[in-house]
């Protein structure tokens, strides 16, 4: 299983990463509009420089901001050759286009024909133009589904409503399937990816506690019915994707929420409870086919609770000490890595 980082790369490199937590990550997450522009597609070569120093695999997060129309066969065949040119400079990139495309808060979501038929051609460019590079797709995790009230969020009585009401009843829930509706296919498909994170225990999100017992496996396998609630309506993930699909799985990012201005527990005590059940050995066990693992490593403002959250595992010593002592010795660093076998 690989092991990587979602970095903040304005304010730490992935050598001072490396340095700090013992290990060269196996995966770098690196977030990017598209289409781009040559200036910021050098922040995307930046990173990539990086990653040939330290060893390891971009993970490219491409965001169609502008909506869907803006990747025009133009902009595709530039991306396409782009990461031919990282790929020959000996870094290989995963591509994850237009992420959470089942959520209603991005440009892209909540459309699902037409989001399919981007990716796709996407990945027809990438799979002929640059071999050294793979796709990801990648929902948001289901619960909450359909996420009402989202800019984007699709309108009653729209073809696309229709499109997403698979049990047919007139209405969106949770009942409706929150992945089927925007999988492009196996054949466009080389990753599956989705990001499960702790972000309490109940709502008003923010307050500092630690996770419930297998939360963690329960939300990855569409099982978890707690406090935060009762999200059983969630297609098995794991299951559907990994195993009858025969993709492998990605966490693409995970962490547990800590908002240092809140009482609650410490944040050792939410942080450690939560990378424990990530990387249990019932997770290593009943998932072989979960391939990669990122943390997401940022102190970062959050909009859905008006704070700032830390979410690093890096942040002090000694959170960052009692990590390094409780990853499992079965994870995949940078020494031995090819991301687009």
């Amino acid at each position: 299983m690989l092991f990587g980082v979602n970095l903040d790369w304005k304010s730490e490199t992935l050598d001072e990463h490396r340095a700090n937590m013992g290990h060269a990550p196996a995966v770098a997450v690196e977030f990017s509009d598209i289409p781009y522009d040559r200036p910021t597609w050098e922040h995307t070569k930046s990173a990539a420089r990086q990653i040939k120093q330290n060893g390891g695999a971009l993970l490219l997060t491409l965001e169609p901001h502008g909506g869907l129309d803006t990747v025009s066969p133009e902009v595709i065949r530039t991306l396409a050759y782009d990461l031919l040119d990282l790929n020959n400079s000996g870094v290989a990139v995963v591509v994850r286009f237009a992420h959470e495309m089942n959520g209603s808060w991005y440009a892209w979501g909540q459309q699902p024909d037409h989001y399919k038929a981007v990716f796709r051609q996407v990945a027809d460019a990438v799979h002929q133009i640059a071999p050294g590079s793979a796709m990801m797709w990648a929902p948001n995790y289901g619960g909450g589904y359909p996420f009402s009230g989202g800019k984007f969020a699709a309108a009653p009585g729209t073809e696309v409503y229709h499109e997403l009401d698979t049990d047919h009843d007139g209405v969106l829930t949770m009942a409706d399937d929150s992945y089927e509706p925007y999988y492009p296919g196996d054949a466009y498909v080389d990753w599956v990816g989705v990001s499960l994170y702790h972000w309490g225990n109940r709502r008003p999100w923010g307050n500092n506690e630690v996770t419930e017992p297998h939360k963690f496996i329960d939300m990855l396998t569409g099982t978890y019915d707690g406090t935060a609630g009762d999200d059983r309506g969630v297609p098995d993930f794991y299951q559907v994707y990994g195993v009858d699909h025969h993709k492998p799985v990605a966490i693409v990012e995970t962490a547990a929420i800590f908002t240092p201005s809140r009482t609650g527990q410490s944040e050792l005590a939410v942080k450690q409870a939560w990378w424990r059940e990530v990387f249990s050995a019932e997770t290593r066990q009943r998932f072989p086919q979960l391939k990669m693992i990122n943390w997401f490593e940022w102190r970062k403002f959050e909009i859905e609770i008006n704070d700032w959250v830390d979410w690093r595992t890096a942040g002090a010593p000694a959170i960052k000490n009692a990590f390094v002592a409780d990853l499992p010795g079965w994870l995949r660093y940078a020494d031995s890595v090819d991301a687009c076998e």
